[in-house]
């Protein structure tokens, strides 16, 4: 662990610009993915989505297809009694006996027909049901041919730059123990909330590098002087005089 109690404020400095340079350097090599990571992250998403909504559909067909068949055994069973009723009525004695098994035979008739009625509109559903599945899975083969695609691309960026990566990140967290923890939150705090990702900006023309607001001239004066870190008034980053920026290049 480096010894950070001894450290002169310009010493702190020139390690905070260095791990800024190097980490400017990383967030370069980032911005050469673009949105290719998120992309690639939102069309996994949407295809688990999409193999979901299919299984979906493949239950209410098992469930359809269940209550078909339900329905077409009460058919056989309705057919059944409506033999059984014919059968009895060869043998009645009497109308009223006639009449009841009449009424029967209606009765199944009916449930034959309601049976019927339920198996086609269950054909109806499964086959709907089945074109959603077909429409999804042409859906689902695109969406994996342009996750492939992106992954190969994401792939051959990665590739070329993984080395380089790798190791400004081991620079990155080494010289980060170099320097005390209070400063390193300090520090990663502004990168988070900067859209640029630089927390040490250099004096520019006489204004901020980052948010390009004018610096006083006395305040510039102590930002070279290197005595004490200096942040800007506007915009939180820490700020270096163009002169010292060079020597530690």
């Amino acid at each position: 662990m480096a010894d950070t109690v001894n450290q002169t404020e310009e010493q702190k400095l020139k390690l905070l610009f260095q791990l800024q340079t190097i980490d400017s350097h990383i967030d370069e090599i980032r911005t050469l993915r673009g949105e290719l990571p998120l992309q690639i992250s939102d069309l996994e998403d949407e295809i688990v989505g999409l193999e979901t909504r299919t299984a979906k559909f493949k239950d209410e067909i098992e469930t359809f297809t269940t209550g078909l068949n339900d329905y077409k055994n009460k058919i056989v069973e309705s057919e059944e009694k409506v033999k059984k009723y014919e059968k009895q009525q060869m043998t009645v004695k009497n109308n009223r006996e006639f009449d009841s098994l009449n009424k029967e035979i209606e009765f199944q008739n009916l449930e034959i027909e309601l049976s019927e009625k339920r198996i086609k509109e269950y054909k109806e559903k499964i086959k709907a049901e089945k074109e959603h599945i077909k429409e999804i899975k042409e859906i689902i083969k695109e969406k994996k041919a342009e996750l492939k695609e992106k992954k190969d691309e994401l792939e051959d960026i990665t590739g070329e730059t993984r080395v380089e990566e790798e190791k400004l990140q081991k620079e990155s967290e080494k010289i980060s123990t170099q320097i005390e923890e209070r400063l390193t939150k300090a520090y990663t705090r502004i990168r988070n909330n900067v859209k640029n990702g630089i927390a040490v900006a250099i004096i520019d023309r006489g204004a901020c590098g980052g948010c390009h607001n004018k610096i006083p001239p006395q305040r510039q004066l102590d930002i070279a002087n290197r005595k004490k870190i200096i942040v800007c008034e506007h915009c939180g980053r820490i700020l270096i005089d163009p002169l010292f920026a060079d020597e530690i290049k």
